[in-house]
């Protein structure tokens, strides 16, 4: 069962502007990931559905979040039908991502007051997601679709869109600045924060300070 509300997690994806996306079959390098993120001032966590066991690996990893960073928020991603995300959620899973739209999931989460962030590529689908109650849409492949100007021009005629781009080619000072300045009110990122030297070298004090880095060009961006 969720430990925060549907409210809460959508604020505080707002608030705090990154959602953190990773995998690893390892409970005790996930764990250490996880927790490191939290160091860094960042308190979202997407754990993906992307390998053998992972609901294993998630189980005991939102019961220690729950233990040990009480304040981080543990979602579930890659889910792409309704018995998955509902045995993420009966696991504590407290957001559901997917890369693609599915109403079956949606209508789930709404039952369940659970936040859902489907992976939306067109004007359309994100109006589709958006009747079926979602609040911030996942735009993905987020750099095929057109980028920055993509968001752009979708907030014109829809400025009550919210938008977060998942897999951001080059997460830089610079490039967020202009994903922001377009309109997103939060950014998935995955390899450009999860460095393979942090993770091969289990490097968590280099990972924090990393997700410290990018929350903090985000903060700058919105001219925090």
């Amino acid at each position: 069962m969720a430990r925060f509300s549907r409210l809460e997690v959508l604020n505080r994806m707002t608030e705090v502007g990154l959602v953190p996306v990773f995998y690893h079959g390892d409970l005790e390098l996930a764990s250490e990931v996880a927790a490191a993120c939290a160091a860094g001032g960042v308190t979202l966590f997407e754990f993906t559905n992307r390998g053998d066991h992972a609901i294993d690996v998630f189980r005991e990893l939102e019961r220690r979040a729950a233990r040990q960073t009480p304040g981080m928020i543990l979602g579930a991603g890659s889910i792409v039908d309704e018995a998955t995300a509902a045995l993420y959620a009966a696991h504590g899973a407290n957001f559901i991502v997917g890369p693609s739209f599915n109403e079956r999931v949606a209508r789930f989460c709404n039952r369940r007051k659970i936040a859902y962030l489907p992976g939306c590529a067109t004007a359309t689908e994100i109006g589709t997601a958006e009747e079926a109650g979602v609040e911030i849409v996942k735009l993905f492949p987020c750099e095929l679709v057109g980028g920055p100007e993509f968001v752009k021009a979708l907030l014109g005629p829809s400025p009550w869109t919210r938008v977060m781009p998942t897999g951001i080619r080059h997460v830089t000072k610079e490039g967020l600045a202009e994903w922001f300045k377009a309109g997103i009110v939060a950014a998935g990122v995955g390899r450009e924060l999860f460095k393979k030297e942090f993770i091969d070298q289990k490097d968590f004090a280099g990972l924090a300070r990393r997700a410290a880095e990018i929350r903090q060009w985000i903060q700058e961006a919105r001219g925090r």
